[in-house]
């Protein structure tokens, strides 16, 4: 069972997306919050799978929440995925940066919506492709913040998994990683994962982040 918590201060928009949920066997809606600050509470009550957080609200934005959430060992187990109304824009930016699993925005088609909110609970590809793609985007029309690997971690890892990671930032899932690196998506799965823990990233919207600010990935191989 998918264990959600919804966080928005809009009542009709957490009632709307509470319908959709409550129609799925295998989701639950554990807790409902009104801003960050309530979010926080309620999630290390009920440790839920999924935070479906606002990106603006009263108290405590979308950003804060995402990056108290991510420092939090008890809550570890929580993917935020933010909710915005305009897209990729710089505070759903900020908040990929402050440990947010990725985010949707709250016009998505109702079966969209079920399939990411699935996909989030597996930690697997938790950002669209068509996101991921404005996300690389966004990366390359700014400066790199490092030109190398150098003090990022990324010279522990392995030349496969950092194959994988920048699959992973070009947005391919682990079975288009597999079919890419002519390995089972078992193994492209295991790479990544390998990966995520060595660079201590919480998914892999931050492997996206990691692999771009490190130089790995740059604009010329995009």
């Amino acid at each position: 069972m998918i264990r959600v918590l919804l966080v928005d201060d809009q009542p009709l928009i957490r009632s709307g997306f509470r319908a959709l949920l409550d129609l799925e066997d295998d989701i639950e809606v554990v807790a409902e919050a009104a801003n960050g600050k309530e979010a926080l509470e309620l999630a290390q009550v009920h440790l839920p799978d999924i935070a479906l957080v606002d990106i603006q609200m009263p108290v405590m934005d979308g950003i804060e929440t995402s990056r108290r959430i991510a420092a939090d060992p008890t809550l570890a187990g929580v993917h935020v995925v933010i909710l915005t109304n305009y897209g990729l824009d710089e505070y759903v930016f900020d908040a990929l940066r402050a440990g947010a699993a990725g985010f949707l925005v709250k016009d998505i088609l109702p079966e969209d919506f079920l399939h990411a909110v699935r996909v989030a609970a597996r930690g697997d590809a938790l950002l669209a492709p068509s996101i991921t793609r404005k996300l690389i985007n966004r990366f390359v029309t700014q400066p790199l913040r490092a030109a190398t690997g150098t003090g990022t971690g990324l010279e522990e890892l392995t030349g496969r998994e950092r194959e994988a990671v920048a699959l992973v930032a070009h947005g391919l899932s682990n079975d288009e990683i597999a079919n890419r690196m002519v390995i089972s998506p078992l193994t492209a799965k295991t790479h990544v994962n390998r990966a995520m823990t060595k660079l201590h990233a919480r998914d892999r919207a931050q492997l996206v982040v990691l692999a771009y600010q490190s130089g790995l990935v740059t604009a010329r191989s995009s």
